[in-house]
């Protein structure tokens, strides 16, 4: 997969996946519980993913910097930032009760 080959926060986050994943399942969560806790995982995964995909057309078109290009990047990056957000957030709030208690 060309994402795990060259995209190095790809591979961080899918080492992350795989390393939290095994969580899901030692806890005790409801169906919709795990569901919400792997799709926002996997949401932060495939908005990297299409992140890379806008900069890698923009590298393509041109070498050279035009503010429009970087505005694109920098709307792609701040994607993965909310998305990651907000997985951090649905963890958060499903996690720390069952740690808690």
């Amino acid at each position: 997969m060309a994402g795990l080959r060259y995209e190095a926060a790809f591979r961080q986050e899918f080492l992350l996946f795989a390393a939290v994943i095994p969580i899901v399942f030692l806890l005790d969560f409801t169906v919709t519980e795990r569901l919400a806790l792997i799709g926002s995982v996997l949401a932060v995964m495939v908005v990297e993913l299409v992140n890379s995909a806008i900069e890698c057309t923009l590298d393509r078109v041109s070498i050279e910097m035009h503010p429009l290009a970087g505005r694109a990047k920098d709307y792609g990056s701040l994607a993965v930032l909310i998305t990651l957000m907000f997985a951090i957030a649905v963890w958060a709030s499903l996690i720390l009760p069952k740690l808690i208690n």
